[in-house]
């Protein structure tokens, strides 16, 4: 008899382009033609193609219109899902962070370790960005002021309000469908003691 306080797994199987509903047919077939393969994650997330296309929706339009560089932008994405304790999603923006965001490897690491951040700007927004996580939306003050006095905007918090939304769709779909990490995330895994 299994642990009544394990964390739940999804016994749904991923979905391939073959398997899928039209709507999830399309962002399957996207990401195949931009990453030359299907992620682990969109192929559990095509099961609700409806959940699936606010994700990719959301996604773009915060990478499109955040107003955050793409350094910046990697930044949230892997301070979120730290403090969602993501490895999928550590994983997947760490190598992300690497490859094409620039993100310098000591402030990928810190974000990852919990350690402290060597880039004033980048820190500013890890920082605001674990306080909006971890205090559900409803920052201090003194926690506003700090962000803005780094030259960032209320247009940014709202910005990061989209990204957390967007990552608690894939944050949370990686923990209920233990989402394996994509052999082309292998070599940044996380673990939670990291």
């Amino acid at each position: 008899m299994k642990n009544q306080n394990e964390v739940y797994r999804f016994t749904l199987s991923p979905v391939g382009i073959d398997t899928a509903d039209a709507r999830a047919r399309v962002l399957l077939e996207g990401a195949q033609k931009q990453m030359g393969a299907i992620p682990n994650m969109y192929a559990n997330m095509a099961n609700f193609s409806a959940m699936f296309e606010i994700y990719s929706s959301g996604y773009g339009l915060f990478r499109a219109e955040g107003g955050f560089t793409p350094a910046e932008q990697e930044v949230v994405f892997l301070t979120i899902s730290k403090e969602n304790t993501c490895a999928y999603c550590l994983a997947a923006h760490s190598v992300v962070a690497d490859m094409k965001s620039k993100v310098p490897v000591a402030v990928t690491d810190a974000i990852r370790n919990g350690t402290e951040i060597p880039d004033d700007t980048l820190k500013a927004v890890s920082l605001f960005t674990a306080v909006m996580v971890n205090k559900k939306g409803r920052p201090a003050v003194a926690d506003v002021a700090a962000f803005l006095s780094a030259g960032f905007t209320e247009q940014h918090i709202l910005s990061i309000i989209l990204a957390i939304a967007v990552k608690t769709i894939s944050n949370y779909s990686n923990h209920i469908f233990h989402t394996p990490v994509d052999p082309m995330f292998k070599s940044r895994e996380w673990k939670e003691m990291d």
